[in-house]
C-alpha cells in the first residue's frame, strides 16, 4: 500500500501548476470535448504509468537494497528539481490534425515522457517491489491532478496557489531525496 499512496501523492504534487495541466487546459479550451479529452488523460497516464512500473519491475531485482534505495532517492530529488524548475508554456499542438482524444493522448504521452511523475514511479516500483500498485498510484494521481482542469478550466488554475505548492513541494522532495540519499549511502 505504501507504494499506491506515495506514487500518488507524488505523481499529483508533481502535476500541479505543470506543463502538463497548461495542454490539458488548451486542449479542453480548443475542442470542448470533455470526454474525450478526458479519456485522452487516463490513456497517456496509464500508458506512461504502465512503462514505469514494468522498467522498475525489470530493474529491481538486478540491483541490491542500498542501490534500489539510491535509485529512489535520486528520482524523488529528480522531481524536487521539477518542481522548482521554472514552467514554461507548452506546445499547444495546433497543427495535430487529429482529434481531441488522440491530440490528448500522444501529446500527454509525450510530454510525460521522462517527467518526474515517471521517474517517481520507477523509483517507487524499484525500491518498493510492488510496480502495480505504484504504476496504479502514479496514474491515478496524474488522473486526479489532470481531470479538474478540464472540467473547471481557468478557475482551477486561477484558485490554486501553484507556485506555492510548487516551492513547497520541492522543498520537501528535495529534503526527502536528500535523507534516503544519504541513507542509501550509509551516512545517516
Amino acid at each position: 500500500m505504501d507504494a499506491l499512496l506515495l506514487a500518488l501523492l507524488g505523481a499529483l504534487l508533481g502535476e500541479i501548476g505543470d506543463k502538463s495541466q497548461l495542454l490539458v487546459l488548451a486542449l479542453a479550451v480548443r475542442y470542448r470535448r470533455n470526454g474525450a479529452v478526458i479519456a485522452g488523460i487516463v490513456a497517456a497516464a496509464t500508458a506512461n504509468a504502465v512503462l514505469s512500473a514494468a522498467a522498475g519491475a525489470w530493474i529491481g531485482p538486478m540491483m541490491g537494497a542500498d542501490a534500489r534505495l539510491l535509485f529512489l532517492a535520486l528520482s524523488v530529488l529528480f522531481l524536487g528539481v521539477g518542481l522548482l524548475w521554472p514552467v514554461g508554456a507548452p506546445d499547444l499542438l495546433t497543427g495535430w490534425p487529429t482529434g481531441a482524444f488522440v491530440t490528448t493522448a500522444l501529446g500527454l504521452f509525450i510530454l510525460g515522457f521522462g517527467d518526474g511523475p515517471q521517474f517517481l514511479i520507477l523509483g517507487i516500483a524499484t525500491r518498493t517491489g510492488h510496480p502495480v500498485l505504484a504504476g496504479i498510484g502514479g496514474a491515478i494521481g496524474v488522473i486526479v491532478a489532470l481531470v479538474p482542469v478540464v472540467l473547471l478550466r481557468d478557475r482551477l488554475l486561477a484558485l490554486l496557489p501553484s507556485r506555492a505548492i510548487r516551492i513547497g513541494g520541492g522543498a520537501i522532495m528535495l529534503v526527502t531525496g536528500a535523507v534516503l540519499g544519504l541513507s542509501a549511502l550509509a551516512l545517516v
